[in-house]
């Protein structure tokens, strides 16, 4: 990786890299800048991938700048591998075949898993061990790739061979009781098992006949208990496939082919669950705070303190580089804030006094403190991930048919081999139809497809809550708006005062609209009291405090002095307390075509005035309309206006249909009416009253701003941009297209596998090789970018399907190698190098 340096300040210096840093990455990277003599401190963030290290002397400066240029070369090497590099005596070392099992193998097998080999399996495994060469390839061509996918191979010998060294001693299969049955999402969760791998590609050459036959029947035995397991409980899927499968080869007494079967189904269940646990956790990873202590200013010092025991009233110190740990609201200072975790936004925003920040965000410049409002699981961070791993549980419609349509299809391929092995009495033949069926990709595919979008997504602004919704997005026809809030910028402001009485002026009614509003955090009330406060205008009242009631969607109700005083809307105002608005007709015509909302107030059962309310509409909003009807979406806006302002707004930005004056029950009713007449509806609000309307939607949206009961009801969260509707349609559409297309794909090529094992064309092991490699292919498939790849993505792209194509190309010639020849291993001489895993 290419470091260059941003800038330095004294003894202090900021560099950078383009490339993706990972956290291991970055922390490997942090602890050997640490070991360099003269350093005084170094922080590096994975998520900007900057590197920031303080100095005080010109050599540390001067090797500072040798080691990160190093890096364009060498990746990083752990310290204590260095050392043992160093030490390790360079003469010959012999050991014995056990001793090599035991030794070489486990912290040999995953630094060579990295090193591409050209050479055939066992066949150049015996001449090894047959000459004393001091390498011993192993099945890297197979590995390498996953390993680059599953992003092992940049981590060096120490991190692989931690998982690896141990998989060799158990006989647990891939998939089992193992990490991947964790029930977290944790990425350090998410491990491979390479026992079935390793013991066979190391244990076999050196075992006789009947051990070989004997780990095949061992590995098998689990796998049949499986399927007798799923048989007695009345089930009949894969499971029982592949048990039927293998006791058919060790009838034959085929040892060699059940061996190879326990191999294949063991790898490809282990790449399966961790490829979809690899994609919760990254999932989970992209938006976790990486951050377990933080700064704290007290009395104009600061001190460390862990997160875990901060409290509101402590005070957080952010510098330019580092992760904000908490939400809250910035006391002093100025940052220019990357948000792009919580909003997709790839421009940082600039955040002083008064400004809210988020937790897992970045300060990519500048230096705040911050009051927290919402520590460790009150965070906006954590309710997302709690969204996220709750959303598996979510199975879209699509995938619940996929699961049912894999299961249907078994008992068909049982009846195809009773066929099979009637018409040809060929055990092989009816082995083959047997190992090929329909279910795992199906099974597969479909959730890490909607995984993989869901974690786009979220990179992209838009948070989905399961897969079900994605599959709404891509069904929508009808896009409902609320307007105050959604379709305007929720910023609204007082522009209009009209007085109707001579007995009060426009101040007093200011005034006296001030004194009820202020109780209540709703925009428009923000609006009514800022605007008394610029004036100067005392309306702070306490014997108003226990007397105001607040209707939703209506008004406000209120004593004063004896007398009821109403503020709210036409609806409320004249239809529910029956106070005549006729006399306010002139003026309220005027601030209607203006699209301005009219709030009403009345004394005593007579109006006194209105006040005109103007919230500019989003600069997006029309792009965002017109973009939907050239999708050939209906628009519709539903508002608690009055008509006149609603058909003002409307006809500015094109809306097919409109309802004004409408309550929050009234617009649950409306999303209902327009679902049974055939519509498939998406709701998008942001306040408490749009909450019964999300719910009755068939997708309910809402802004990251918008109100905490909206954001729990919602469906999908996004950015607080109406662009951001687009991606999520997009993004609905595009996960559908590609599961439909990994059907098409999985179907079409086992349909055509199964076809070569009743003609006899394929034999047992090439099925069931072809089989997992067409569910690992529609894996990796689902689990491409829906909408396009980011920068770099696509050169990984391109490397992996090569090397996925190269492997499953040159897989088949390997099988053929795999023999049983160096049963008599003689002894093996290997460099001190190897035997330490150095090498």
């Amino acid at each position: 990786m290419l470091f260059h340096l941003v800038h330095e300040v004294g003894n202090r210096q900021r560099w950078r890299t383009k490339e993706t840093l990972s956290h291991a990455s970055a922390a490997l990277i942090a602890d050997q800048i640490s070991g360099i003599a003269g350093v005084t401190g170094v922080s590096a963030n994975p998520r900007t991938g900057s590197v920031i290290v303080t100095y005080d002397t010109g050599e540390a400066r001067a090797a500072l700048a040798e080691y990160l240029a190093g890096l364009a070369v060498n990746p990083p090497i752990r310290r204590a591998e260095r050392a043992a590099f160093v030490s390790a005596p360079r003469g010959p070392v012999v050991l014995e075949p056990a001793e090599v099992v035991r030794r070489v193998v486990p912290t040999r097998a995953a630094e060579a898993i990295e090193v591409l080999s050209e050479n055939r399996l066992v066949r150049h495994v015996s001449k090894a061990v047959r000459s004393g060469a001091s390498n011993m390839p192993v099945l890297s061509f197979v590995v390498r790739p996953i390993l680059r996918f599953l992003g092992l191979a940049g981590q060096g010998m120490g991190g692989i061979v931690s998982r690896v060294a141990p998989a060799l001693a158990s006989p647990k299969a891939a998939g089992g009781e193992g990490a991947l049955a964790a029930n977290n999402y944790r990425a350090d969760d998410a491990e491979l098992d390479f026992g079935p791998l390793a013991r066979f590609v190391f244990l076999r050459p050196f075992l006789p006949v009947v051990a070989n036959a004997a780990n095949a029947f061992l590995g098998a035995v689990p796998i049949i208990r499986e399927g007798i397991s799923e048989l007695f409980k009345g089930r009949l899927n894969v499971a029982v496939l592949d048990a039927s499968a293998l006791i058919v080869s060790l009838l034959r007494r085929d040892f060699k082919t059940a061996g190879l079967l326990v191999l294949l189904l063991g790898m490809g269940e282990m790449l399966e669950n961790y490829a979809r646990r690899k994609s919760m956790a990254s999932l989970a990873e992209q938006l976790s705070v990486k951050c377990d202590v933080v700064w704290i200013r007290e009395d104009e010092e600061l001190r460390q303190k862990p997160l875990a025991d901060v409290t509101p009233e402590d005070v957080i110190v952010v510098r330019s580089g580092s992760v904000i740990p908490v939400d809250g609201v910035v006391l002093d200072g100025e940052a220019a804030v990357n948000q792009t975790a919580m909003t997709g936004e790839p421009l940082a925003v600039h955040r002083t006094t008064g400004g809210a920040v988020f937790a897992g965000t970045v300060v990519e410049s500048g230096e705040i403190g911050i009051r927290p409002t919402g520590i460790g699981d009150g965070t906006r961070l954590s309710q997302i991930i709690s969204f996220v791993e709750e959303s598996e549980k979510v199975k879209a419609g699509i995938e619940s048919k996929a699961l049912k349509f894999a299961d249907a299809i078994v008992p068909f391929n049982f009846a195809l081999a009773a066929i099979v092995w009637l018409v040809t009495r060929d055990l092989t033949r009816t082995a083959s139809v047997l190992l090929v069926d329909y279910s795992c990709a199906l099974r597969l595919a479909t959730p890490l497809a909607i995984l993989s979008s869901m974690k786009e997504g979220t990179a992209r602004g838009v948070v989905v809550k399961g897969g079900r919704y994605l599959e709404a997005l891509a069904e929508v026809d009808t896009v409902v708006f609320d307007k105050t809030g959604t379709l305007t910028n929720a910023t609204p402001h007082l522009s209009d005062v009209v007085s109707l009485t001579e007995d009060m002026s426009e101040d007093e009614l200011l005034t006296l609209s001030a004194c009820l509003e202020e109780h209540f955090p709703h925009p428009v009330s923000r609006a009514i009291v800022d605007a008394a406060e610029e004036k100067g205008l005392a309306h702070h009242d306490e014997q108003h405090d226990a007397e105001v009631k607040y209707v939703v969607a209506h008004g406000i109700c209120s004593k004063v002095d004896g007398e009821t005083v109403l503020l709210g809307s036409r609806h409320f105002i004249e239809d529910d307390e029956g106070v005549s608005c006729e006399a306010a007709r002139p003026h309220v015509e005027r601030l209607a075509s203006q699209g301005k909302t009219i709030l009403y107030v009345a004394l005593s059962g007579r109006l006194i005035g209105v006040l005109g309310i103007e919230d500019p509409i989003r600069d997006e909003a029309e792009g965002v309309i017109k973009a939907l009807h050239a999708r050939g979406k209906k628009v519709v806006m539903l508002t608690g206006d009055d008509e006149r302002t609603a058909a003002a707004v409307a006809a500015r930005l094109g809306i097919d249909a409109w309802r004004a004056q409408v309550l929050p029950s009234d617009k649950a009713d409306e999303v209902l009416r327009l679902k049974d007449a055939g519509a498939k509806v998406l709701m998008i609000g942001d306040g408490i009253n749009d909450s019964p309307a999300l719910s009755a939607a068939d997708v309910g949206v809402t802004m990251r701003d918008g109100t905490d009961i909206a954001q729990e009801v919602a469906d999908v969260i996004m950015a607080p941009s109406l662009e951001y509707l687009l991606v999520a349609l997009d993004l609905g559409e595009a996960t559908m297209k590609r599961i439909r297309s990994n059907v098409g794909i999985s179907v079409g090529l086992n349909s055509a596998f199964l076809a070569g094992g009743l003609t006899g064309i394929l034999m047992p092991a090439v099925s069931a090789l072809l089989h997992n490699a067409t569910t690992i292919g529609v894996c990796l498939n689902a689990m491409r970018p829906e909408l396009g790849h980011y920068d770099g993505e696509t050169r990984y792209a391109d490397e992996l399907r090569k090397d996925v194509a190269d492997m499953f190309n040159r897989l088949g010639g390997v099988i053929r190698g795999v023999d049983s020849e160096a049963a008599g291993a003689p002894r093996v001489a290997v460099t001190a190098l190897e035997a330490t895993g150095v090498a």
